[in-house]
């Protein structure tokens, strides 16, 4: 529904947003400041000097390319403790049964992995060995190990391109396919359906884009939460005249109404960041869209007639798909009015230029490509890229994201987001000397289940805990048990590396980016790839660089014959990705602070060319999924996961500062609460046909008949079988009963 304007209450007119419910920035700053107090100097060079590991926003120090003055967010403030904490005393890794009673942040808060640890099947605890030793036991494994039954897994914690690079080359080198990245559990589905459409995998504008904008569409997204310095840059495109529409099925409080701590008007004032809401049902995105272009076809007008003609393809049939779906059914799976779709109808017949930005509220569905596919539809029936104001924009909520796929550390593209085909397979062999495998490979959720099934035998993990993002994880630790050998390369300890050895636990310390030998590059949300400079420390003298890690496993396989690979300096390494991915040339040149490129420049797809034979976008035909099919279960409420006050799955705080949510809360719609007799905290019993947790009743502005809750406090509710068709992400939103206690 279209929220209605209301009158403000007066404490929002005091400054500082003082009696308000919204982040203390300031009093948080002192907080940071004061939990690195034992490593001020540090602090302040990893701030000023280095790449932000937290959002994809894309910085250099403590600027960006987008506003003049400071870029610094409370994202990144709270991960530095991360790059100034010391090593973990004592020798608690001895000791499992009790490192298993700990939650993830007290785990975390032991301090950092010094050095090599080996944990046996049926030892107690974990054991220090040597580097020599770690990766003697490791090759020892592999090279008995089937390639076809290997994996590599990466995720997106500050992780370098020249790490994602490393890892689908060895990976590929010693003969497995099967290598992904942490896209598969939130943005695949947009890179199927923007590849469906438009023939790339990435953002088509730069932020400087809504400042041109006469509209800002967020479709299942929170900016506010995920990529707060991006409220800045919408609080700068309103003054310029931007309208800013909100697609969602909560009322997202942080884009009602925002302090942007580093623009003076805003931080004394707030800024209301959305001028319209409309809330969907969980899951109605692709429906509400759907109905939106019916009307706008049917309608006419100010669509962009002549860039359809010349640029695009399959509109008939797009079209003619469209028209025979049935409004009362599109309204119905939507959760909106007529008169509503009309609403949004005429804000896109107005507006010359526009911007549609979207994340993980749209791609976490089973029917997620499909959605994508639908929003660049729209895109394509104004005609809305390759011009300035105009874009598509998949908003990364993590730093490495972007380029993990255009590495190649993706089961199913090469570098440069290829195809896997014979053809492409064996122009890689060529340019590398080995033989690349002409299959695509295990995705994680894949590889997962093939470790169910006792069919993963060994396992590469950088970073990431399968435990805390997977759907039903009690389920994910008997997988990984499975697995005679595990190797987890981090910076802390966390539960999935406690999970039981099927043989031996490798656990080996990685470096942060900013530690990184011969410093390090990530790719932004724009497409921007930037250079971060070596920080060296000295405390932690046994941490290695993930990427030597990778070669020198490499080396402990295959022998000399590892060699061939290169991969033996940051500089190395950067030249053989300018080789593989002729749109990263020019990364072989990055060397200092401040150096980057943009690339494909500020747009993609200019002059209405795409990346397709004849060179003509496609309209793809959807369907909204039926009723039955939005989720699995038959629970009268459909549960939607959401984030709090957290980075991925690292939880910062129990109570979200924007909502006043604690973590246990399960946000109800007024008139659900009213309907079932329930009151504010109450105890509450959540099932699913998967699990049973408890929780408590919040009152939200989430559309009647939905629930959100935490994640990853929920996924042991959520379904394992269920998962996009295009792009392979769990679908993380299930049926729900829910008794009161």
């Amino acid at each position: 529904m279209a929220c209605k304007p209301q009158k403000r209450p007066w404490l929002e007119w005091l400054p500082f947003g003082i009696g308000a419910k919204k982040p203390r920035h300031f009093r948080d700053m002192g907080r940071i400041l004061w939990q690195n107090r034992d490593s001020l100097p540090r602090a302040w060079r990893v701030l000023t000097r280095g790449v932000c590991d937290g959002c994809a926003l894309g910085t250099t120090g403590l600027k960006d390319w987008t506003v003049k003055g400071t870029h610094l967010c409370m994202v990144r403030l709270e991960l530095l403790r991360l790059n100034t904490m010391g090593a973990l005393k004592g020798e608690v890794w001895r000791d499992v049964p009790k490192l298993k009673l700990m939650t993830s942040r007290e785990l975390r808060e032991l301090g950092r992995i010094p050095y090599p640890l080996r944990r046996r099947k049926g030892e107690a605890g974990f054991s220090r060995v040597s580097w020599d030793e770690a990766m003697a036991g490791i090759g020892e494994h592999w090279k008995k190990t089937d390639p076809l039954k290997a994996a590599m897994f990466v995720t997106s914690r500050g992780v370098t391109n020249e790490v994602y690079y490393a890892a689908q080359k060895v990976s590929r080198f010693l003969g497995s396919p099967h290598v992904d990245n942490s896209a598969r559990l939130c943005h695949s589905p947009s890179t199927a359906g923007l590849k469906r459409t438009v023939g790339i995998a990435a953002t088509t504008c730069s932020y400087l884009d809504w400042y041109e904008a006469d509209v800002i569409i967020f479709i299942g997204s929170n900016p506010a939460n995920d990529q707060p310095v991006s409220t800045k840059y919408l609080a700068e495109a309103k003054r310029r005249g931007a309208r800013i529409l909100e697609v969602n099925a909560f009322r997202e409080p942080g884009m009602k109404r925002y302090w942007v701590p580093s623009d003076a008007r805003s931080a004394v004032f707030g800024t209301d960041i959305v001028d319209r809401s409309f809330q969907v049902k969980v899951g109605g995105d692709l429906a509400f869209f759907c109905a939106v272009q019916k009307n706008l076809l049917a309608h006419g007008g100010s669509l962009a007639e002549q860039f359809i003609e010349e640029s695009t393809q399959e509109f008939k049939e797009f079209k003619d798909a469209l028209m025979e779906l049935e409004e009362p059914a599109l309204l119905q799976q939507a959760g909106v009015t007529s008169e509503e779709v009309e609403d949004f109808a005429e804000e896109v017949r107005r507006a010359g230029n526009g911007v549609l930005v979207w994340s993980m509220g749209v791609t976490q569905h089973v029917h997620g490509a499909d959605t994508v596919a639908s929003i660049a539809n729209l895109g394509l029936l104004k005609g809305w890229m390759g011009r300035n104001g105009c874009g598509l924009m998949p908003i990364r909520g993590h730093s490495g994201v972007q380029g993990g796929a255009e590495m190649g550390a993706y089961a199913t593209a090469l570098p440069g987001g290829l195809p896997i085909t014979a053809e492409t397979a064996q122009q890689f062999s060529e340019l590398w000397g080995f033989q690349v495998p002409p299959q695509e490979g295990w995705s994680c959720v894949e590889s997962l289940e093939q470790a169910q099934q006792g069919n993963l035998d060994a396992f590469w993990c950088i970073g990431g805990n399968f435990l805390e993002t997977m759907p039903r994880p009690e389920r994910i630790q008997k997988g990984l048990e499975n697995i005679n050998i595990r190797v987890h390369t981090d910076l802390f300890l966390t539960n999935q590396m406690l999970a039981e050895p099927g043989e031996v636990v490798y656990v080996l310390p990685a470096r942060t980016r900013y530690e990184q030998e011969d410093g390090g590059t990530e790719t932004s949300t724009e497409r921007r790839v930037i250079f971060s400079p070596e920080i060296p420390r000295n405390d932690l003298p046994e941490a290695e660089s993930e990427w030597r890690m990778l070669r020198n496993l490499a080396f402990a396989v295959r022998g000399d014959e590892a060699a061939s690979l290169g991969l033996d300096s940051g500089p190395a390494i950067r030249k053989d990705i300018a080789a593989a991915v002729p749109s990263y040339a020019g990364i072989e040149h990055l060397s200092k602070q401040g150096d980057q490129f943009q690339w494909g420049g500020r747009h993609l797809l200019e002059h209405g060319v795409f990346p397709f034979p004849n060179q003509r976008a496609r309209f793809a035909k959807v369907c909204p999924p039926l009723d039955e099919d939005v989720a699995a279960g038959t629970g009268e409420f459909l549960l939607a996961t959401r984030r709090g006050k957290q980075f991925n799955s690292m939880v910062q705080a129990e109570r979200d500062p924007i909502t006043g949510a604690d973590r246990n809360h399960l946000f109800i719609a007024e008139s659900d609460m009213a309907r079932l007799g329930l009151r504010p905290n109450q105890d509450l019993l959540i099932t699913s046909p998967y699990g049973t947790i408890h929780g408590r009743a919040f009152e939200a502005e989430v559309a009647p008949g939905t629930v959100q809750a935490h994640w990853p406090e929920v996924n042991p509710l959520l379904p394992h079988d269920r998962v996009d068709r295009g792009g392979g992400v769990p679908d993380y939103n299930v049926r729900v009963d829910i008794q009161a206690r």
